[in-house]
């Protein structure tokens, strides 16, 4: 647990449509909103056709993370989530983006899967909604992606992300601002086939009400509501009288409704053709809105870190269940490295970045699951799983440094492998590695109890001082030491060891 829990918690939601941040003050463990702000950025719509962000769409993101960042650019790191979708996902220069974002945020952004954001998701609207024992149908357009969950509780146990959403498919099949029916047609049958192979997964038979989250339905509800033609959330029969309506106006700038702002009637066409798709296909008779969506989730994650409720160490003790690890051996391993990580407290890889150790004892947890696929180069297997993994909490960059932690346990020691991480850990990783190292080194032979050894690091030297006589006791792990020394010299670190 953090030494001080926060007054404040903040989330930001980084989606292919629009920027949400949320505020809320945290007393007693109790969360109540203080501030919410939300922009429509589109950043969907500034991908080119070589899936780089264009120049005029990251300068209006960033304009809108510069008010953002005034909010919060003074929280405390653990108080602060942000994370990026779709977009940020699959945008080449996404990265150049990323880096000028957080200088505007003034923390750091992680860039989450699709299967993440669905979690998130549910997460978010099982909490704005309570305990409820039914199964719940949770549906999400956002910009360039659709989520569709089933779960119980708070607990999402069916989940997938599609590549479709309000901002995608306006652009994609209503050009030029052109509204005709064989377009409306063109873009529901895009929907329907991206459904298909989820359609007896998701279908009405499978859980007991249906939950729409995100602006795009909560604006298709507004409006069939105000205009009558439904009271009581989205309807099947109010979405066939809403798209009859829409299919006698000629252009999307024609589109007028009430309830419907003028900045999301660009891409109000493109929803309403997924949801009517999705009620087509999954048999829908009837959905609810809710107010919670991916930043209520998110805070709720951020709960659960700062009082030592992580669900990445919940699911990190799945996977090795799952893929059957020897869980003492890995528990020898975690002691072990609490006993390392403690006596270089003051090493700048710890001081400085507690979730350091977090993430060695999840590594301690998985380095073994490639097991399960071949014995032969383990490792690479299990950072494989790691890196490509669908783990419920990690973000994409977290997933990336746990799999090179696991990649880099044995053999070879390459530093160029981490030249990729994000700040802080590009710096951080290459000592993690090196402790990770020395901590399955010691643990090689299972059976073999820890011996009460002393470790200094200074900057490439590492200095070990074992009892006396233990080495000579421990002849194997003496020559795997040796063996050491080689791997650790070719990557420009210096091991020293001796007996006190």
């Amino acid at each position: 647990m953090p030494h001080q829990i926060p007054t404040s918690v903040a989330a930001v939601d980084l989606g292919s449509n629009s920027f949400h941040m949320i505020i809320c003050s945290l007393h007693n463990g109790k969360l109540q909103t203080i501030d919410r702000l939300k922009e429509m950025v589109r950043l969907a719509a500034g991908l080119d056709q070589h899936k780089n962000l264009d120049q005029i769409t990251q300068e209006r993101a960033l304009a809108c993370l510069e008010r953002f960042g005034q909010r919060i650019r003074d929280f405390a790191p653990n108080s602060v989530a942000i994370v990026g979708t779709n977009t940020l996902r699959i945008a080449r220069n996404s990265q150049q983006f990323i880096n000028k974002a957080e200088k505007a945020l003034g923390h750091p952004i992680h860039i989450i899967s699709g299967i993440e954001e669905a979690r998130l998701i549910y997460q978010g609207v099982a909490h704005s909604l309570g305990s409820n024992a039914n199964n719940r149908f949770v549906m999400d357009i956002g910009g360039s992606s659709t989520e569709y969950i089933i779960g119980r509780d708070d607990i999402a146990h069916t989940k997938e992300s599609l590549n479709m959403g309000c901002v995608t498919v306006s652009q994609n099949f209503f050009k030029n601002g052109e509204l005709t029916k064989k377009a409306f047609r063109k873009a529901m049958l895009f929907a329907e086939q991206h459904l298909e192979p989820f359609q007896n997964a998701f279908n009405s038979k499978n859980w007991e009400e249906a939950i729409g989250a995100s602006g795009s339905l909560k604006a298709i509800s507004n409006v069939l509501q105000t205009m009558g033609w439904s009271n009581n959330g989205i309807t099947n029969e109010g979405l066939e009288q809403l798209v009859a309506h829409l299919l006698k106006l000629n252009r999307i700038d024609e589109i007028s409704f009430p309830a419907l702002s003028i900045e999301r009637r660009p891409v109000f066409i493109g929803a309403v053709a997924i949801v009517y798709a999705t009620f087509k296909t999954l048999n829908i008779q009837q959905m609810t809105v809710s107010d919670g969506a991916l930043r209520e989730g998110l805070v709720q994650d951020l709960l659960g870190r700062i009082y030592n409720d992580d669900v990445r160490s919940q699911t990190s003790q799945t996977i090795a269940a799952r893929y059957h690890t020897d869980t003492s051996h890995s528990q020898q391993l975690k002691e072990t490295l609490r006993y390392i990580v403690q006596q270089l407290d003051n090493h700048p890889c710890f001081n400085d970045n507690p979730a350091s150790l977090q993430f060695l004892e999840w590594a301690a947890e998985l380095h073994e699951i490639g097991f399960e696929i071949a014995h032969s180069q383990y490792h690479k297997h299990s950072a494989y799983i790691i890196e490509n993994g669908d783990l419920a909490g990690f973000s994409k960059q977290d997933q990336l440094l746990l799999s090179k932690l696991v990649r880099s346990h044995r053999k070879k020691l390459n530093l160029s492998r981490f030249e990729d991480l994000p700040f802080p850990w590009r710096q951080h990783a290459p000592i993690m590695a090196v402790v990770f190292r020395l901590a399955a080194l010691l643990h090689r032979n299972r059976n073999s109890k820890r011996p009460d050894f002393s470790i200094t690091i200074n900057r490439h030297d590492i200095k070990i001082d074992f009892p006396e006589n233990w080495l000579e006791q421990a002849p194997l792990t003496h020559a795997d030491l040796k063996q050491e020394m080689y791997y650790l010299k070719e990557a420009r670190f210096n091991l020293i060891f001796d007996q006190c």
